[in-house]
């Protein structure tokens, strides 16, 4: 319909614009292209394959294997569309068992990309290379034949094409990125390598000589799952197998047991061994792991369902992702019956994961307190933050003349402690008098502290009085129970005045006790400005102007101290 209204116009589409379109729909992105391509090796009978790619398939995907080749005559022909060796009348759709039938995997891709083929069969002395261009032969140069040429290869054939989707800038520009096309066409070939265990895949970037991939011609299908998922799936793979005359379907898979789970689903499902998706088994499968795994787990679900080919319909999608076949829903219900009865019969014992206490850390809770707390649910601003490299604000409070330890509040706390317990410094000196090697231990009290450590004094410098000549020098005995005595830390005097006594107890009552646990069990964060910082108190934050609590923590050292 026109914009006037009036009808328009029915015409017949130009050929190139109908394969352009068609070409659209078969190759979406590179990633199909790589899986038709593989099809048509495996088609081939061929062993091995290697694929070389470049940007993500977007600038150059080469596919190289060693089947049976290509004849010379089929050349010109062979990126037509509907040419294929697979079948000659629809009937033959019945009974299919190759992967390729329509004939326009090639074509499509040579109207989107340019195409060389290298092709040497078995029987022929040498290679021919030829070039394509929407679906035609083209020259490789401009003025040079465009008739296939003689060239020095190996059995089998190389498909390459360049500069994927050159004439639909649309669809190019929908490419995201090489790296995400790359991921997707390794996911396919993973997949393949998998299921065709008797081929060895290669899959690599054109620029670098380590493959993504590699997989060897005589691996099983669980040494390619160990090569290319990881051992955590490979030992804990069950081996399936279920069929049903009835039906006439038979299945086999390997699947993860119930110790073994991951975030993501990975489900590799080949029907007559085609790579297809099927949502109804899918779910089936999921439903099953359901009462095994734990919430948001799925399994890793590798199956190869072979049907009778009379009762698989191949033909349903472009790109032949999927496919339906004959009695979907009581082959799906048996295959999830028989994967239930498998996985019950090796679910006898389950493996846990242990973890060691932590120094320092709380014994575990009983079983009823963790049944309590189990929903209980811990948010990050209620945890207390714990690291054993952790800064203090120690580091920003230098006390001059003071020995720190392990910071301001513990020489504080040390000696408000002192106050309340008094405690009794006990030294025993070695001296000699009139010139004997007598030995008098001396023990000094309350009473006396202060000539106990004149005397001490005269031990350690000898030449400052006038005594000292008739006085030995400290042996390191000596020196250990001077040290041990307590005279090398600061001097405090007893004091017994009712007034001070009663003074230095109304600052004890005055004392904020909370401020006081704070600065005893903070922990440090970081730093805010120049003056100030951010520690954390249980599961609050504090900013802590240190340069102000320098000055307040020295004033009150000093007046504990003379107290």
């Amino acid at each position: 319909v026109t914009m006037s209204g009036r009808a328009g116009v029915i015409r017949k589409l130009d050929e190139a614009v109908i394969n352009r379109i068609a070409a659209g729909e078969v190759v979406q992105r590179p990633v199909n292209a790589v899986k038709e391509l593989i099809e048509n090796s495996l088609d081939a009978k061929a062993t091995s394959i290697q694929i070389t790619v470049k940007s993500g398939g977007l600038k150059l995907l080469q596919i190289q294997d060693n089947g049976c080749g290509i004849q010379k005559e089929d050349l010109p022909i062979v990126c037509e569309r509907f040419t294929t060796s697979k079948l000659e009348k629809f009937e033959d759709l019945n009974k299919i068992a190759s992967y390729g039938f329509r004939g326009e995997a090639l074509a499509s891709i040579s109207h989107v990309a340019h195409v060389t083929i290298t092709t040497r069969t078995a029987d022929s002395p040498c290679a021919f290379r030829a070039h394509y261009s929407d679906g035609k032969l083209v020259a490789p140069k401009p003025g040079m034949s465009c008739d296939p040429k003689p060239c020095a290869g190996n059995q089998g054939t190389q498909i390459s094409f360049e500069d994927l989707f050159y004439n639909m800038p649309t669809r190019r520009s929908a490419m995201r990125s090489g790296s995400e096309e790359h991921a997707k066409i390794a996911d396919v070939v993973t997949k393949y390598a998998i299921h065709n265990s008797g081929v060895a895949f290669t899959l690599k970037k054109q620029t670098e000589t380590v493959a993504d991939l590699r997989t060897t011609s005589n691996a099983s299908i669980v040494d390619n799952i160990r090569t290319l998922y990881g051992p955590n799936i490979a030992r804990e793979l069950l081996s399936v197998d279920i069929q049903d005359a009835k039906l006439g379907f038979q299945l086999h898979g390997q699947v993860t047991n119930a110790n073994f789970s991951t975030k993501k689903c990975i489900f590799l499902l080949f029907i007559n061994h085609r790579l297809v998706e099927c949502t109804a088994l899918r779910h089936a499968v999921g439903s099953v792991y359901a009462a095994y795994l734990p919430k948001n787990s799925h399994p890793f679900v590798y199956m190869s369902l072979e049907l009778a080919p009379a009762n698989v319909d191949v033909n349903v999608h472009p790109t032949k992702r999927e496919v339906h076949f004959l009695h979907e829903d009581s082959i799906v219900e048996s295959i999830q019956q028989g994967l239930e009865q498998r996985l019950l019969g090796c679910n006898t014992s389950r493996t846990y994961s242990q973890q060691m206490l932590l120094p320092g850390a709380s014994q575990p809770l009983s079983l009823d307190a963790e049944s309590e707390k189990r929903a209980e649910k811990t948010y990050a601003w209620h945890m207390v933050r714990t690291d054993a490299r952790e800064q203090t604000l120690e580091a920003f409070l230098p006390l001059s003349g003071v020995t720190q330890g392990k910071g301001m509040t513990a020489t504080t706390d040390t000696l408000m402690e002192s106050d309340q317990n008094e405690l009794e410094t006990d030294a025993a000196v070695r001296m000699d008098t009139c010139g004997s090697q007598a030995e008098e231990v001396v023990r000094i009290n309350e009473r006396d502290q202060g000539e106990a450590r004149r005397s001490a004094e005269h031990a350690v410098n000898p030449g400052g009085s006038k005594s000292s000549s008739r006085k030995r020098p400290l042996s390191d005995t000596d020196s250990d129970k001077i040290n041990l005595s307590g005279l090398n830390q600061p001097h405090r005097r007893i004091i017994r005045l009712t007034s001070v006594l009663n003074l230095r107890q109304a600052v004890m009552d005055s004392e904020h006790t909370g401020l006081r646990d704070m600065m005893q069990n903070y922990k440090f964060v970081g730093c805010c400005t120049e003056s100030l910082a951010l520690i954390q108190y249980r599961t609050k934050l504090f900013i802590v102007n240190f340069s102000r609590l320098r000055s307040t923590s020295l004033c009150l050292f000093e007046l504990h101290f003379e107290f």
